[in-house]
């Protein structure tokens, strides 16, 4: 038997457990699955004849180190940061790595240790990042392959709420880390390049500056850029394109709507709020009104931020039940950023019976014998339910087909790397496609700028 180590079994984990359990007969595999909670751990192996969950401390070092030695792979599900004990023990102990993770400055700092024990150390390898390396990269190959030159790319993914579980006048709910939505866009301007021309937005800017997607038979979404959009220019072979962003999808009208909270300081992170755990939803609106010895907390806002009484805008704040003088806040020393999660979770969580769903949009434009030409690539994945959810799905697939292609000698290239190369992205696309994830490309005419 083949063994290979899951460590962490979160929600992540769920349709990567289940594609290898399946799989385990086949390709002669046993997983270990451990985590911090036995409990969850037990959860996932289903009672799988082929499965083992332990708790596992990834603080104890003899523990780790010891389950490492035993697996023939492993594979690290754990945040980012935690990350990077276990691949110097999969150094000491000559063990291949696969992450979903970014690539840290101290992870790279491996690759020539990886590189010298001939093991591949596969990261970035989930969603985003992941299936948007591998989707872009193929296009992109086959366009050089035609002779083709770059001079645009543009690509946008988002994890929204499906259109039987939208319903809410934001049309979003949280499908993953909510802190990562309330904190998104901050930590300095957004950067990429337009025709030539490197660009920036500051956060408070960054909600009103939204390019519109139309994908067939899901209508139309809105994208707001990323932080970097140039981090990975020269990886992928695009230094000399004129037009390069990444952004992030939703719905038309939430960055519109979201940028509320920005624009009161709502979203802030870097402050404690007094009192905060005894503090009212109400309570907590009027923090960042002025004071009015007449005026309401309802009279004041629409004020501050300029919006009528018959504005969706307002209906949207009202939804959320912003202004209710009953519900207390009961987070002890919170941040802004802190409370407005909690606010938003009562409303955006989603209900037992809600399905996620993923939407990924790319826009290639290049020369090719003298004309413009460009091809746009969509991808919409449906979860199935709220342990196999779109996220679930296109994070852990990808990084567990990379696993078995790794162990079955398919993918060879050692060192610290992400899934860029035909051998890496090329097998396993065309496996995603029987999952439900499928990129639908064709030609349009030539959007750029002239």
């Amino acid at each position: 038997m083949r063994n290979v180590l899951i460590i962490g079994a979160g929600r992540s984990a769920s349709s990567l457990i289940k594609y290898l359990l399946e799989k385990s007969e086949s390709e002669n595999l046993h997983l270990t699955i451990g985590d911090l909670s036995l409990e969850l751990a037990q959860r996932k192996t289903k009672n799988h004849k082929n499965a083992t969950a332990i708790a596992l401390d990834i603080h104890n070092q003899e523990q780790r180190g010891e389950e490492i030695r035993k697996a023939d792979i492993v594979i690290s599900m754990l945040p980012a940061h935690m990350h990077l004990e276990v691949a110097k023990d999969c150094i000491a102990f000559k063990k291949h790595m696969v992450t979903a993770s970014y690539i840290s400055d101290a992870m790279q700092d491996l690759d020539a240790a990886a590189k010298e024990n001939n093991l591949v150390f596969m990261n970035e390898v989930g969603l985003d990042p992941g299936i948007d390396h591998m989707s872009a990269m193929k296009i992109l190959d086959e366009i050089r392959h035609l002779g083709g030159k770059i001079i645009l790319f543009e690509s946008f993914c988002g994890g929204l709420v499906a259109p039987e579980s939208d319903n809410n006048l934001w049309n979003y709910k949280f499908t993953w880390a909510p802190r990562n939505v309330v904190l998104a866009g901050q930590g300095g301007a957004a950067k990429f390049i337009q025709e030539g021309t490197y660009k920036y937005i500051p956060y408070h800017k960054l909600f009103r500056r939204t390019e519109f997607l139309e994908v067939e038979g899901y209508g139309r979404f809105e994208g707001y850029a990323n932080r970097d959009s140039l981090k990975y220019r020269s990886v992928y072979g695009l230094d000399d394109a004129l037009t390069v962003f990444r952004g992030t999808i939703r719905r038309v009208g939430y960055s519109k709507a979201w940028d509320m909270f920005v624009q009161l300081g709502m979203t802030d992170d870097t402050y404690i709020i007094d009192d905060s755990e005894n503090m009212s939803y109400r309570g907590f609106v009027n923090l960042f009104l002025p004071y009015h010895a007449t005026d309401s907390v309802e009279i004041k806002l629409r004020h501050q931020l300029k919006i009528d009484q018959d504005d969706v805008m307002w209906d949207k704040l009202v939804e959320l039940d912003l202004f209710n003088p009953n519900k207390t806040i009961g987070l002890k020393n919170a941040t802004p950023a802190q409370i407005l999660e909690k606010i938003l979770t009562d409303s955006w969580s989603l209900q037992p019976e809600d399905k996620d769903m993923i939407v990924m949009y790319h826009k290639f434009g290049y020369e090719l014998n003298g004309e413009r030409k460009q091809i746009d690539s969509t991808m919409v994945c449906i979860g199935d339910d709220q342990t196999y959810t779109a996220m679930a799905k296109t994070v852990g697939l990808p990084v567990a087909m990379a696993t078995l292609q790794i162990l079955n000698g398919n993918i060879k290239t050692p060192g610290v790397q992400l899934p860029i190369k035909k051998e890496v992205y090329e097998p396993i696309l065309k496996e995603l496609e029987q999952y439900g994830v499928i990129f639908h490309e064709k030609e349009v005419p030539y959007k750029g700028y002239n």
